[in-house]
């Protein structure tokens, strides 16, 4: 039978050996200057871009992990609202994007701040506004055993089992101490944020005191815990990296809550932080190069074409999946062909875009030359 982590005695004194994470924790200190020193080095709107990108990437990523997929368009839009900017001709309609987009803003306006249960209970019913399957904006209180478990009914493989309803009180409360005394200006400060951090998040979704949403909100515990050991809100998107191989994160977690010896989850969550430190590098350089690129071009291009590039562009680094054809600029600008191909030809001409592949007619894919 297995005995999960908070089953055993020396719940929830987590040991850990820092040995071997010393290069990795001096690699955040110093990610953290130079993705800080090339964002502040853009101009002011391009800033403001890069933001929104990385907040999006976080909304979104951070629901698939869960399975939920969300309107990209609906997402970018309610965090312009947040941030004062949605055009008024916008109109949100994917509830879910409203709500996981505005905890990513009250995470990151609050960073400073205290963790307090009261804190929790709005965040969750930002989240999950509207769903009335559930109970939103309280610990959950039902009997029967809370289990992670995959698989067809009659099938199913248990992951992992919670804690019981009833410790939920008491165990939130000890880790909402745990959390606020370890903050760098505590009584028992953790100076390391990316440990600060893997801690949090681990023992966060260990109790699971939430019907739903448990991961979302472990995941902004997370960057909270980041945000408050640089001392400003964190430039990066956790989940982005972790859906990227959600097997290894599962996986990682599932050996973590069998044990309070956590060196091995450590050693994955301060290397996952590390890659989307990496990303968001990436991120600004194309954000700048994006810029540039408009500027470049601005007195070039038509409406249709303008619509056209900003689109493919809002997929960001990646690139547009599969290229723009003719079929596509169609959909998108609601055109005839005739003038889409036109269109293509004159960017292409006038170096803005570039071939994809050798395909030709037809099967003529275009990706944006930044």
């Amino acid at each position: 039978m297995t005995t999960y982590n908070w089953q055993q005695s020396d719940w929830p004194n987590f040991t850990y050996s820092l040995g071997g994470l010393e290069e990795e924790l001096f690699s955040f200190a110093e990610k953290v200057g130079r993705v800080t020193g090339k964002w502040q080095a853009l101009p002011e709107d391009t800033q403001q871009e890069s933001l929104i990108h990385v907040m999006a990437a976080e909304a979104m990523k951070t629901s698939e992990i869960e399975g939920e997929y969300l309107s990209r368009k609906d997402v970018f839009s309610s965090i312009r609202k947040n941030l004062g900017l949605l055009n008024k001709t916008e109109q949100i309609k994917d509830r879910r994007a409203a709500g996981v987009a505005d905890l990513m803003i009250q995470v990151r306006n609050t960073w400073n701040k205290p963790l307090t249960k009261e804190t929790l209970f709005s965040w969750h019913r930002m989240l999950l506004e509207g769903n009335e399957t559930i109970l939103i904006g309280a610990w959950r209180t039902h009997k029967e055993p809370l289990q992670v478990v995959s698989g067809a009914i009659g099938k199913e493989k248990i992951h992992y089992v919670a804690p019981p309803s009833l410790r939920v009180p008491q165990e939130m409360q000890r880790f909402i101490c745990w959390y606020n005394d370890s903050a760098p200006d505590g009584n028992k400060g953790l100076r390391q944020a990316p440990i600060r951090s893997a801690i949090a998040h681990l023992y966060f979704e260990t109790i699971h005191p939430f019907e739903d949403g448990n991961g979302r909100i472990g995941r902004a515990i997370a960057e909270k815990a980041l945000s408050q050991g640089i001392g400003r809100p964190v430039l990066l998107s956790l989940s982005d990296t972790i859906e990227s191989n959600k097997k290894a994160y599962y996986d990682s977690l599932k050996k973590a809550q069998r044990s309070n010896d956590i060196t091995d989850w450590l050693h994955y969550f301060v290397e996952s932080i590390l890659d989307a430190q990496s990303k968001t590098e990436e991120l600004i350089d194309f954000t700048l190069r994006k810029a540039t690129f408009f500027d470049r071009y601005r007195d070039r291009l038509n409406d249709r074409q303008r619509k056209v590039i900003n689109r493919m562009l809002e997929e960001g680094p990646e690139g547009f999946k599969g290229g723009m054809n003719a079929k596509k600029y169609v959909s998108l600008t609601k055109t005839s062909k005739a003038t889409a191909t036109r269109d293509m030809q004159h960017l292409m001409e006038i170096g803005a875009f570039r071939r994809l592949g050798d395909a030709g007619g037809r099967s003529t894919r275009y990706d944006v030359n930044l």
